[in-house]
């Protein structure tokens, strides 16, 4: 089995390659080739501020033959005033972070490859959006507003440029020395004219994009600053009630598995929580995310009627849209994960741990 870190990820993988291995994971998923889980969450209390976080979420395909579950450890507090928090986390010490991603061979059940996630989690999140902007935003779409200066947006903003071609950024995040050296990044990095505005309502000003990557946990996308024809996607904080009440269509890009043993246990919320001791103290001081549900005025378009051809996530130019992953992270760590394996086997990369310390000759 290979060992993979961050480092032999950003050798290998690109963000074209994570974009086209998604869309083929939700059409393995649409034609009933690909399975996968939501996330589950187990919550424990620390002491009175923090809170840890065990996470797993898996999938697999049956056409690529490739199983995979993605782990997280995690210490969480959340600091700031009402309507400014942000959710922190670590592992060890502030600074570092344990999330894994164990690859597996379905025709053999051998274990392939374990990768550390970072890397992973970023481009992940990145191509779903610019999944979303594929078959959401208009085509003439050139203006990015981005709310969050952190890796995710680094990832979005490349992201986005596979599928758009992107003339203009327009980025606020509530530090000013962050979002300043964000724009001088982006623009060396994509000669883009990137722009670090002072107002949240700057960055979504005449935005055929607005995307929020931040780790808010409370309201981000102000509906009174959207313009029509504007494509969102919220992968951190939330859309407001203005803003859901201008989507015009909302684009899911998919739904966990049913069941078959227990049809009742379907979901359509991205996550399934358990909290240990859940009369603590320590739940009042962590936002739990609801499910996200459409609002009533809007047109629900999933992504497998899409890509068959019976519906489109676009009617007119006007439309405000907006795209969501749904529950569908398990189906997308397998089909990055195998890409990063196939290649840093070829290359020779990695490090090599024996088949036989993980098998056994003891029937589990």
């Amino acid at each position: 089995m290979l060992v993979l870190d961050n480092k032999v990820t950003a050798e290998v993988l690109t963000m074209p390659d994570v974009v086209r291995a998604l869309e083929e994971s939700y059409r393995d998923l649409a034609d009933g080739e690909g399975v996968c889980r939501p996330r589950i969450d187990l919550n424990l209390p620390v002491d009175g501020t923090r809170v840890y976080r065990w996470g797993t979420m898996e999938g697999g395909s049956a056409r690529s033959g490739y199983v995979a579950l993605r782990m997280k450890s995690d210490v969480l507090t959340e600091t700031g005033p009402p309507g400014l928090r942000t959710q922190e986390k670590y592992c060890v010490r502030p600074g570092r972070f344990c999330g894994l991603v164990l690859l597996l061979d379905a025709r053999t059940g051998e274990p392939l490859a374990l990768l550390n996630d970072g890397l992973l989690q970023h481009l992940r999140v990145g191509a779903d959006s610019a999944i979303g902007v594929r078959f959401g935003a208009r085509a003439d779409a050139r203006v990015l507003g981005l709310l969050g200066s952190g890796g995710m947006a680094r990832s979005h903003v490349e992201a986005f440029r596979t599928v758009r071609p992107l003339e203009r950024v327009q980025v606020y995040s509530p530090t000013r020395s962050h979002r300043e050296r964000f724009a001088a990044e982006m623009r060396e990095l994509h000669g883009l004219d990137v722009v670090a505005v002072d107002e949240p309502e700057h960055a979504q000003r005449d935005a055929d994009i607005v995307a929020g990557c931040t780790d808010a946990v409370g309201d981000v996308v102000l509906g009174r600053h959207l313009s029509p024809g504007t494509h969102v996607t919220c992968i951190g904080g939330h859309p407001d009630a203005a803003a859901r009440e201008r989507f015009d269509v909302w684009l899911r890009l998919g739904s966990a598995s049913t069941p078959v043993s227990t049809p009742a246990w379907a979901t359509a919320d991205e996550y399934v929580s358990y909290r240990a001791r859940p009369d603590d103290p320590v739940w009042r001081h962590h936002h739990e995310r609801g499910p996200r549900r459409p609002p009533r005025g809007a047109r629900t378009v999933g992504l497998e009627t899409v890509l068959a051809g019976r519906e489109r996530a676009r009617d007119d130019e006007r439309q405000v849209t907006f795209s969501e992953r749904g529950n569908i992270q398990g189906a997308q760590f397998h089909a990055v994960a195998a890409v990063v394996y196939e290649r840093a086997r070829e290359r020779g990369l990695g490090h090599e741990i024996p088949r036989e310390w993980l098998l056994q000759d003891i029937r589990d």
